[in-house]
Order: C-alpha cells, then sequence, then structure tokens
C-alpha cells in the first residue's frame, strides 16, 4: 500500500506490502471549524470559567500574550486578531500590547521567522519580543515548586503587563501528557534553571510522566504550579488535525479551559493496534516538528508503546536544522554508550542542557532500535547518535522482513507524536 507521512514540508510517499501492514495509526476525524474568528469571537465572550475577554480587558492599560515558538504549528495568524481586536476595543493601545514567544531554552525567532509565526501583517502592528531562557537576570523569582522544588523564574516582560493571555496548541506531549494551558508558562517563559530542574533525571524519569497521561503527572502538576504563580488572566488553545485545520477552540480559566481541551484531544489523537508490533514506520509530524533531532524524539516515545521488547522504530525526520542546540548535540556525539549517560544522571551536580531529551531517547533505546530516515543529518553523523541510518522507508522494511520473518507486523503512524499509539485495552 501507498502511505504518505508527514517529513519536511513536502510529505513523503512510502510503499509498504499489504501483508504486513497491521494498521495506519490516525488521528480521529473530527470536523473542521470552518468559520474560526466566528468560533473564536464566541469562545471570547462566552469563555469557560472566566468572564469574557472584553470584561477583563476593562480598565487595563497594557496587556501581554504569549505564543508559542516556531517548533509549534499554531495558527496564530487566525487565533490573535480577534483577541488584539478584543483587547483595543476594551481600551488597551495598540502600542501598550506585546506579543511575547515563548521559546522556553530554544533559540530566538526573528525576522522570517516572525512572519511565519504570525503573519505579514501583526509584527508590523505590534512589539514582538523573544523570550530569553538562558539570561536568568531578565526574570522574577517567585519561590519554588512543591515536588521538586525547582526555582520559580518567570519572564520579566511578562509581568509588565496588567492583562496576561496565554495561548497555544493542545496535542499529545511526550512528558507532560499534553501540551496547551500551563506549558505556555513553563518552560515557555520560564528561565533555564527552573526548566532543568522540572526536566530533570526524577521527572523524566517518573512512570506517568509520558505522553497521554495528566492525572498523577509530576511534570503537569509541575507545570501548573509555576502557571498560577505568574497568573494568568486567560488561556486561548486550539485543537488541530492532521491537515493543521482547526478542530476544537478552548478559552478562559488556565485549568477549566485546558482541561475541556484536553478531555475533546482525548477523543482525537488516540488510536491502537490489537497486540504489539514488529516494527513501526512514524515521523516527527514533519515542518517544523522535525527541524532537529532533539524534536524527533517525540515521534519515538509516542510509537514505542506498539512495539514489541527488541521491535524496531523507524522514524522519518527531515532534521534540516541537524540534531539540536550546541549543548544536546555535544551530548549525544560524545556519549560512546548510552547507558554512561543514564549513569551521569545519577550523580549529584551533572546537568546538561537539554539532557531530559537524551533521557527520554534512552527509554527507546532500552527498549527498542531506532532506525532514521534523514537528509538534514549525514549517516556518518546519525552513526553517533545510536540510530541506524536507512537510505529509505523501503530499506528499512526489507530489513525488518529479513530480521522478524515474512509475515512481520509492521504498524504505520503518518503524523508521528499528534497520535497517541497504544495496544488496546492499555494505558
Amino acid at each position: 500500500m501507498n502511505i504518505d507521512i508527514a517529513y519536511g514540508k513536502d510529505g513523503l510517499s512510502i510503499e509498504v506490502p499489504d501483508k504486513n501492514l497491521v494498521k495506519i495509526l490516525r488521528m480521529t476525524e473530527k470536523p473542521v471549524i470552518k468559520n474560526a474568528r466566528e468560533v473564536i469571537n464566541g469562545k471570547l465572550t462566552n469563555p469557560t470559567g472566566t468572564p469574557s475577554l472584553a470584561d477583563i480587558a476593562k480598565g487595563k492599560k497594557s496587556a501581554c500574550i504569549v505564543i508559542s515558538d516556531i517548533t509549534r504549528p499554531v495558527p496564530n495568524a487566525v487565533i490573535l486578531p480577534p483577541v488584539l481586536e478584543t483587547l483595543e476595543n476594551a481600551g488597551i493601545p495598540r502600542e501598550n500590547i506585546t506579543i511575547l514567544i515563548g521559546t522556553g531554552i530554544h533559540r530566538p525567532n526573528e525576522d522570517e521567522e516572525q512572519i511565519t509565526l504570525l503573519g505579514p501583517e501583526i509584527p508590523k502592528k505590534y512589539r514582538v519580543v523573544n523570550h530569553m531562557g538562558r539570561d536568568t537576570a531578565s526574570h522574577d523569582y517567585l519561590g519554588e515548586t512543591p515536588i521538586y522544588k525547582a526555582p520559580i523564574y518567570v519572564d520579566k516582560e511578562y509581568f509588565k503587563s496588567e492583562l496576561r493571555i496565554v495561548t497555544g496548541l493542545i496535542e499529545p506531549h511526550f512528558m507532560a501528557g499534553f501540551s496547551g494551558g500551563r506549558k505556555g508558562i513553563m518552560p515557555a517563559i520560564c528561565a533555564y534553571e527552573t526548566v532543568k530542574v522540572l526536566h530533570g533525571p526524577d521527572a523524566m524519569g517518573h512512570e506517568k510522566a509520558v505522553g497521554g497521561i495528566i492525572e498523577g503527572n509530576p511534570v503537569h502538576a509541575e507545570c501548573l504550579y509555576v502557571a498560577k504563580k505568574a497568573g494568568v488572566d486567560f488561556i486561548l488553545n486550539v485543537s488541530l488535525n492532521e491537515r493543521r485545520e482547526i478542530t476544537g477552540v478552548f478559552a478562559g480559566d488556565l485549568e477549566k479551559a485546558h482541561a475541556e481541551g484536553v478531555a475533546f484531544v482525548r477523543t482525537q489523537c488516540v488510536d491502537t493496534v490489537d497486540k504489539p508490533v514488529d516494527a513501526v514506520i512514524t515521523s516527527s509530524a514533519g515542518f517544523p516538528l522535525d527541524l532537529t533531532f532533539y524534536q524527533t524524539v517525540k515521534g519515538m516515545t509516542e510509537a514505542m508503546p506498539i512495539v514489541k521488547p527488541g521491535g524496531v522504530i523507524i522514524i522519518a525526520s527531515k532534521c534540516g536544522e541537524g540534531i539540536g542546540s550546541k549543548e544536546f548535540t555535544d551530548l549525544l556525539l560524545e556519549t560512546d554508550k548510552y547507558q554512561d549517560f543514564l549513569d551521569n544522571i545519577k550523580k549529584p551536580g551533572y546537568y546538561v542542557l537539554d539532557q531530559w531529551e537524551f533521557q527520554k531517547f534512552c527509554t527507546v533505546l532500552e527498549k527498542n532500535e531506532v532506525w532514521l530516515i534523514s537528509d538534514g543529518i549525514d549517516k556518518v553523523t546519525q552513526e553517533k547518535i545510536f540510530v541506524t541510518p536507512l537510505n529509505s522507508v523501503e530499506d528499512g522494511i526489507a530489513r525488518v522482513i529479513e530480521r522478524f520473518g515474512y509475515d512481520a507486523r509492521i504498524a504505520v503512524i503518518p503524523e508521528g507524536p499528534y497520535v497517541t499509539a497504544r495496544v488496546a485495552g492499555k494505558q
């Protein structure tokens, strides 16, 4: 069967033998919101758990709107105009409205990337600034979290405004259960000192710090605590289908509106197989999530639950910007055995920026082999980062059949981390 999977901006067409194809796991189709502006305006007027945004904005002199960075396909050019119009109609001057790009500890998004994020008009009319997570001095200290005692540092830019709004996308998230809501604060506008603890080995190693689980997930709980300490007046989150079309709009209270969105996304993102497969072919959901190998780990972790121990994850990810940050790149390239890294993170005082992604990657490697298709990282380098390089998906399929036999069981997840893959009957 010919199947299209997400890869870069153009996608990838692959051929999987019918005899081996167990199932194509996809997001459940939900009605697309055609009249998005009208629906968003309705949610701003009648939100979940708060007064209308217009009422909240009355009397305020300034506003800050946090948005996701370039690694998330949030349709900001669609969802922000109704918010901006509401704020201005409520009396907040345009020059007093700041759009804060929640980069976490990622690099800043400048110039053309801001047009990609916001469309061509918004950057011309409004003040747009990047969160700089590695500059502790640009953050305010708010105490510490209850579980892991992380110091809470939140961007000072956020506190300059009287009205604080957080936007984002709700989708499965490989450590926080689901994105959106509280993640618009932590890690989006928190300093490295906060992130490194809440993405530390104890939090990452918790059995419930995985995709699709909110209840009992300490990463979720700590991020929510940080967001409450920072103060969020209003959230606006959306859900998307595989074609990046809006299927849900959730607005209002930080917890209540997010919970409403999570409940909806759960009905959209979960798909199952009857029993574990020998191999899964998946992706990192294409652009912009597959810009780096760092982000590619998310596709692996979401696919892993349906692969039997000793099985194979074949993942296609363009990685146009390479492996990731310098720290993450150096960590992978300078580690000979991943077990050495797992031993190191248990040592007091050991810490490397972005190590949490390697830790999650190791949970995959402890169970499955990872075979990679990527034209953004040369094959010599791929061999140094604990994956097997492939020339094509079909090359991988041939190797799977050679290893597991003529009737090897293969599943395909075209949209990678946007689908929560499960074996039927298991959480």
